[in-house]
């Protein structure tokens, strides 16, 4: 069979198709010696007939380990500058009531982007001053509830937002804590709708500089929105403008993207200076650091991210006679995205013949018991995966495989190409590696299927910390039911 044919560039074929890469699973993630994957020592067979499947597998020592690595890391890089790094965890990657008091219980800080995520960081006991509260449409719901709060901080997208957040801290007697979020024009390589600090999108305040905008009484307000979101923040007698904030997206393996975020904000934070005579105190310079999903990625270490960037600080806010803000950054998927993997039930096969340049190669079709109601990524973003027989090792040749979802949709694909055990039959279990991040909290009903369960595993023992949806958890909502 002329499989390799079909394999794309980067998908080599495997010496041993059982082997794991480590780089792509949690810390607790090997084979066992019977073959089976084991999570710190738990077959997933067992773990199959205690939660069923699918079924997100969560290794949660792994979890703890990679979010202290940041905070060591960039506390450590920063001692000498600001003091230290405050971490944010990125709720919407993936969150829990449990998720939410490891972040807390490790020192990080948690991001929320919705009154739902608010309602978990509650619950959960994280303190107020703790949280952060993103999204570009705030309702005014979501606004009273963080400003009940005393929320450490409200990112602010719009000039729009601005005046609403204003007009609600006076009516309520409150004062916000503002971050201004900033587009900083830098583009970064990943995929164009993660992609957050060019100018055609929803995101952030424009730093792009035009004709000056006069304020009510007269008198310049600035040159760009930004600028201008400054300018009416600091006179706001209900507004604590904390500083800036800016995103450049998702899934980023370079550090030249980051790197020149930080110069712009920074100069523009010299700019406020001049103008205003006032040094914000705090500058968030985002994240959203890449992870392995395949063997095509190369995620950077903590500690290389962290001097690099420390680097740059030092040396612009020198240049530029600013004393060092405090800084924030926003890991993203880097922290929940490694620690997880989804366990599948293998169910029918069937192999295809495609033409290619060459002649005709044959394709095997496995399906699962899961899709794209459990990863959306793939049919979203056309994002890659790998996968791998999980519950034995074999000797059969391998095939390169598209591991394919039950829904009744043609994209309906988990991974699109990896090389299989040609042996691969129903009943066979299959993990895919790198679903932390996005996989359970994009996950949603279609076809009706119930949303899979999350294990977590820490001292080699296993516990649900969301259950799975059963079908009176489907109907309880349809009120014809």
């Amino acid at each position: 069979m002329a499989v390799s044919q079909l394999a794309p560039d980067w998908l080599s074929y495997p010496a041993d198709a059982n082997a794991l890469r480590p780089i792509e699973w949690a810390s607790g993630v090997a084979r066992g010696a019977d073959g089976q994957l084991e999570v710190q020592g738990i077959p997933v067979a067992e773990l199959k007939e205690s939660f069923g499947t699918p079924l997100y597998v969560l290794d949660e020592d792994d979890f703890r380990a990679r979010a202290r690595a940041f905070k060591q890391a960039y506390d450590a890089a920063f001692a000498d500058l600001c003091g230290g790094v405050d971490v944010y965890y990125a709720g919407k990657a993936f969150l829990s009531v449990e998720v939410a008091r490891w972040v807390t219980e490790e020192g990080l800080r948690l991001d929320t982007a919705s009154g739902g995520e608010l309602a978990v960081a509650r619950r959960a006991g994280v303190p107020a001053a703790n949280l952060g509260l993103h999204g570009n449409n705030k309702s005014v719901a979501e606004i009273e509830t963080a400003l009940g709060l005393g929320l450490g901080r409200i990112i602010v997208d719009s000039l729009d937002e601005l005046e609403r957040l204003g007009t609600v801290a006076t009516r309520l007697g409150r004062t916000a804590n503002v971050m201004l979020r900033l587009t900083p024009g830098v583009h970064a390589h990943t995929h164009e709708f993660i992609a957050t600090a060019h100018e055609d999108q929803k995101f952030g305040l424009s730093m792009a500089e035009g004709d000056t905008v006069p304020g009510a009484d007269g008198t310049a307000e600035g040159t760009s929105p930004a600028a201008v979101a400054v300018t009416r923040a600091l006179r706001h007698p209900a507004i604590n403008l904390l500083g800036l904030h800016c995103h450049i997206g998702s899934q980023i393996f370079e550090p030249e993207g980051f790197a020149l975020a930080a110069e712009r904000l920074l100069a523009f934070l010299a700019g406020v200076k001049d103008t205003h005579g006032v040094e914000l105190p705090e500058l968030d310079l985002g994240g959203g650091y890449g992870i392995a999903y395949t063997e095509q990625d190369t995620p950077r270490e903590p500690a290389e991210l962290a001097a690099a960037m420390a680097a740059v600080v030092r040396s612009a806010c020198a240049r530029l006679g600013l004393a060092v803000p405090r800084i924030s950054i926003e890991p993203g998927r880097a922290i929940v995205g490694p620690t997880t993997f989804t366990l599948y039930e293998a169910g029918v096969r069937k192999t295809v013949a495609v033409d290619t340049e060459t002649g005709t190669a044959e394709r095997r079709y496995v399906a699962v018991d899961g899709g794209m109601s459990d990863n959306a990524r793939p049919v979203l973003y056309d994002a890659d995966y790998t996968a791998v027989l999980a519950s034995r090792v074999t000797d059969a040749e391998p095939i390169v495989s598209r591991v394919v979802g039950k829904h009744c949709e043609s994209g309906d694909i988990v991974v699109r190409d990896v090389y299989l055990p040609e042996d691969v039959a129903a009943g066979d279990l299959i993990a895919v590696p790198a679903t932390g991040a996005y996989c359970w909290a994009l996950a949603s009903n279609y076809n009706y299927l119930g949303r899979p369960a999350v294990a977590a595993v820490r001292n080699g023992q296993a516990r649900l910390i969301i259950r799975r949806e059963t079908e009176e958890d489907l109907l309880a909502r349809d009120m014809g039911a």
